[in-house]
């Protein structure tokens, strides 16, 4: 597959990039490793005529750093392979090591950064195909269509968000700093992605995500993430579940769990965990978490394994992942 034409930005700081990107009328994207944007470009999958890279931004690099205040701080272009070979992320953040060392490949991991995978475009069977595999099934309305061929209805996207990275970082209440046109402004990962696979984040045009903020409190909680794919080597998640758990003695002082790629969003489940505060961690009351959370996760039939299996596999990740945070038999 061939690249169609684009003229490439390569700009060396942020106020650079965000002053070419005033100049190309809307009609540009930001590139971070390239493992996601460019393959869909291949496809012929919304390209735009310029291509602002931030590989040369090196302020946006940093794996990890520790923030003055207490908590520590991620580059959104920090490479995966530079996070996960981190010794302060290693020591402090084993849940993030977990979940970025399940993306993709390590030679994937090579180019792949932070802020890709956050910001990871929406996924569906009928989406990621070549042009004319597209045009014989009919276009759908994510790429030089009108309707959802999903859902059939004209007002939603139900293309999923299949990143590894957000689940991990919803549970552990981390911040993501963006900076646009208007200057930085911060907002919690939890409440940054839209349930519309088009519209599928608050991200404004011409901002740049710039840092993950993650508080102190993540360096004393366990933390992890478990992945079903079809295949373990490469695959993006079918369905994905992290989790965050800080323990008082054998009480529960907080606990949060979120699942991705079964919805249009990384789902985050407080209205399950929040009345577990203050209980004793059981495998009566795992069990009770992981139900409520299946329940509440509805896919539908737009990756390769069936809705019902994926929902089923919400239960079972999550006991899995609890019990193994809990040390719980």
């Amino acid at each position: 597959m061939i690249l169609p034409p684009f003229q490439l930005h390569r700009p060396r700081s942020v106020e650079e990039a965000l002053m070419i990107a005033g100049d190309c009328a809307g009609d540009f994207d930001f590139l971070g490793g390239g493992t996601d944007l460019l393959p869909n470009y291949k496809n012929r999958l919304n390209a735009r005529g310029h291509v602002i890279s931030l590989s040369r931004v090196a302020d946006l690099s940093t794996p990890f750093r520790r923030l003055p205040g207490g908590g520590f701080a991620l580059g959104a272009m920090a490479r995966l392979r530079d996070i996960e070979a981190d010794e302060g992320v290693r020591r402090n953040l084993p849940g993030i090591l977990e979940a970025i060392s399940q993306i993709a490949t390590p030679l994937v991991r090579q180019s792949a950064t932070l802020g890709g995978n956050l910001l990871l475009e929406t996924r569906c069977y009928y989406f990621n195909q070549g042009y004319d595999w597209r045009a014989s099934k009919g276009f759908c309305m994510k790429a030089e269509g009108d309707v959802c061929l999903v859902v059939p209805q004209k007002e939603i996207c139900y293309a999923i968000y299949a990143g590894d990275a957000a689940p991990l970082l919803m549970a552990l209440g981390a911040t993501y700093t963006l900076v646009g046109f208007d200057g930085p402004r911060e907002m919690a990962a939890a409440d940054f992605y839209h349930p519309d696979g088009i519209r599928k984040s608050d991200l404004r045009k011409g901002e740049i995500l710039t840092e993950v903020k993650i508080p102190a409190e993540a360096a004393v909680s366990a933390s992890g993430y478990a992945k079903l794919r079809l295949r373990d080597s490469f695959d993006f998640p079918d369905m994905g579940v992290g989790a965050s758990l800080r323990l008082e003695g054998a009480r529960i002082e907080d606990l949060r769990v979120a699942v991705t790629a079964v919805s249009m969003t990384p789902l985050l489940f407080p209205e399950v965990t929040e009345p577990f505060r203050g209980l004793a961690l059981t495998g009566e009351l795992i069990e009770a978490v992981a139900d409520g959370i299946q329940k509440r996760c509805q896919p539908v039939r737009n990756v390769m394994f069936p809705p019902q299996y994926r929902k089923s596999m919400v239960g079972v990740y999550t006991r899995r992942l609890l019990r193994r945070l809990g040390g719980v038999e």
